[in-house]
């Protein structure tokens, strides 16, 4: 049996490193020649979603990250990987909801606060966006760099309170 995971662990950390390497089409080849994972299915659900999120087939990679989400319902890498799929499958409610569920776990995660802040700004929610990035900036100040270019905050640019919370950082470059 060990060495079984051995060489499961090996399938998977070489279709890591091709993620990694940016190949992700031959990533994607070694996932997909194994039916079964065995002890190692969050590992390979998660990589398999991510692989197909970098190949922007985001409703393909719902399905082995919402797997991997019920695997660990609070993992931070599985909860922005789905919301970014939800998103982009227009199924901001969904985003909104894993980005939730993951913050319950890890309320100190600045990446979670930012990233829901994004997507209550899509909702047309400027209060919560407002909130969950002011939260996301306290815990982690450098977020900041990244407003500027976040188009998910063009429906609340220009509202006093995002410019107070942003400052000069906010504005479009």
């Amino acid at each position: 049996m060990s060495q079984i995971i051995d060489r499961i662990k090996r399938q998977l950390a070489a279709a890591e490193g091709y993620l990694t390497l940016n190949l992700p089409i031959r990533a994607l080849e070694i996932l997909e020649n194994r039916a079964d994972w065995a002890t190692m299915q969050f590992e390979a659900s998660f990589l398999t979603g991510e692989t197909l999120r970098v190949l922007d087939r985001y409703r393909e990679a719902l399905k082995p990250l919402e797997t991997a989400a019920s695997l660990r319902p609070g993992d931070v890498g599985v909860a922005i990987a789905l919301g970014w799929c939800y998103k982009r499958t227009h199924r901001l409610a969904q985003a909104i909801d894993s980005l939730a569920r993951a913050l319950r776990d890890n309320p100190r995660e600045s990446l979670l606060h930012y990233n829901i802040a994004c997507y209550w700004s899509l909702a047309n929610n400027p209060t919560k966006a407002l909130q969950s990035l002011s939260t996301a900036i306290e815990l982690d100040p450098d977020v900041r760099h990244l407003i500027a270019e976040e188009a998910d905050f063009d429906p609340i640019r220009g509202n006093p309170d995002f410019d107070q919370i942003v400052g000069p950082a906010g504005l479009v470059p």
